[in-house]
């Protein structure tokens, strides 16, 4: 293919142009979406923020979550391997803060979904019926703990564990936020 001069011409004169608009559009992004992180604060290090459509928010630190009750589930990770995950079922933090479950789920509070937000911007969405023991036998899980010791701070202090679920798309690491909210 051969280029004439008049369009080098218009090529070296864009160039500097284009690459001065793509800079700053690529700023603008960054900002944007480091304003979008700080608008969603997360818990502090360590615990699990629940908030949303509940009756009472609840930050529940390690503690907390070790008094509940505990479950475990032997899984294949996303490399299938087998591991033992321990931890809380998320139905009983929901419940905790007074998300509405079992035979109060009905009707409009059918459209609650449960957004699982991860430190680092990840995120990944429950409908609240997927949670609840009178819908369904799954239990999904915040897990702390992996074949019997903490989880690894990539992993950890807490993720979402599915059981029987094909792809881990939704097994969130280094979760922060439970958040309630309601389709449309």
């Amino acid at each position: 293919m051969r280029i004439t001069g008049d369009f080098r011409r218009r090529r070296r004169q864009l160039g500097p142009n284009l690459l001065a608009t793509l800079g700053l559009a690529g700023l603008i992004l960054l900002a944007s979406a480091a304003a979008g992180q700080q608008a969603s604060p997360s818990a502090p290090q360590g615990s699990i923020r629940i908030s949303g459509m509940v009756a009472h928010p609840v930050n529940l630190s390690k503690a907390d979550l070790s008094a509940l009750k505990k479950a475990s589930a032997t899984v294949s990770d996303e490399h299938g391997t087998q591991a033992v995950y321990a931890g809380v079922p998320q139905v009983q933090l929901l419940a905790r803060a007074g998300a509405p479950l079992g035979k109060e789920l009905r009707g409009q509070k059918l459209k609650l979904y449960v957004v699982v937000k991860a430190a680092d911007g990840y995120e990944a969405v429950f409908a609240l019926a997927e949670l609840d023991p009178e819908f369904t036998d799954k239990v999904v899980l915040l897990a702390d703990q992996r074949d019997g010791s903490p989880l690894s701070a990539q992993e950890g202090p807490f993720r979402i564990v599915i059981p029987g679920e094909k792809r881990h798309a939704r097994w969130v690491r280094q979760v922060t936020v439970l958040e309630v909210g309601q389709a449309k």
